[in-house]
């Protein structure tokens, strides 16, 4: 290689680094900018979703705070995001569609939104009807199925006899193996070390201990009615 051609690569190289940092600038600009839209459109759908039964009452937004990790730099600023979103429920399915634009892909986030939303909605430990068809709402929103909605919901509603299988998502006919499976997949998709390796926000990582939870109290009921250590 002559000098001009290992000058020539020298300078090749560099500006690629150079690009390669604006793209990388430009990808953590477009980061923070889908966390403030996903912040903003999680603190409206759970002010709305308070509001659903009439009255949003401070048990509720206290549920919200369960589960959103607020710095208390930005609390003040939180809460007048909460205050104006609960003076109605109007908007609730847009600020739905806009998680489903930032998240489409990601199922098990979309799962946990809907969780985070079901929680605040049993703050006060019943479903309201208007609460009900916001959820709905956020499920078809979310294209979520029938049976992820009757998993979610079965998790905040208490378990019946056949509730455990709902909880994972299964058929009652599934095998043992199938369900160990299952089971060890879910485990995998919520756990929050999987969450945080992924780059979910973290104010979600939160939401996947309450709902790993369930799944683990579903899986160990399911196990004992097979009799299986």
């Amino acid at each position: 290689m002559t000098l001009w051609e290992r000058i020539a690569a020298i300078l090749e190289s560099a500006r690629d680094r150079t690009l390669g940092a604006v793209m990388d600038a430009m990808e953590e600009r477009k980061k923070r900018r889908d966390a403030a839209v996903f912040s903003i459109a999680l603190i409206a759908l759970s002010a709305k979703m308070a509001k659903a039964d009439g009255i949003a009452t401070d048990d509720e937004f206290q549920a919200f705070r369960d589960f959103f990790d607020v710095p208390p730099s930005e609390e003040s600023r939180v809460r007048t995001i909460y205050d104006l979103a609960k003076s109605d429920v109007a908007g609730f399915e847009s600020y739905a569609r806009q998680v489903k634009r930032l998240f489409g892909h990601e199922v098990t986030i979309l799962e946990d939104v809907l969780d985070c939303l079901f929680y605040v909605a049993m703050a006060d430990q019943v479903l309201h009807p208007g609460e009900l068809e916001l959820l709905n709402q956020a499920k078809d929103a979310f294209e979520l199925s029938d049976a992820c909605f009757r998993r979610v919901k079965a998790s905040h509603m208490g378990l019946e006899a056949d509730d455990p299988y709902a909880v994972l998502g299964v058929d009652f006919e599934i095998s043992t193996e199938d369900l160990k499976l299952t089971y060890r997949q879910l485990a995998k998709e919520h756990h929050p070390d999987a969450l945080v390796a992924r780059g979910v926000p973290a104010e979600l990582v939160s939401i996947s201990e309450h709902r790993m939870a369930a799944i683990n109290e579903a899986y160990e009921k399911v196990m004992a009615e097979r009799d299986v250590a």
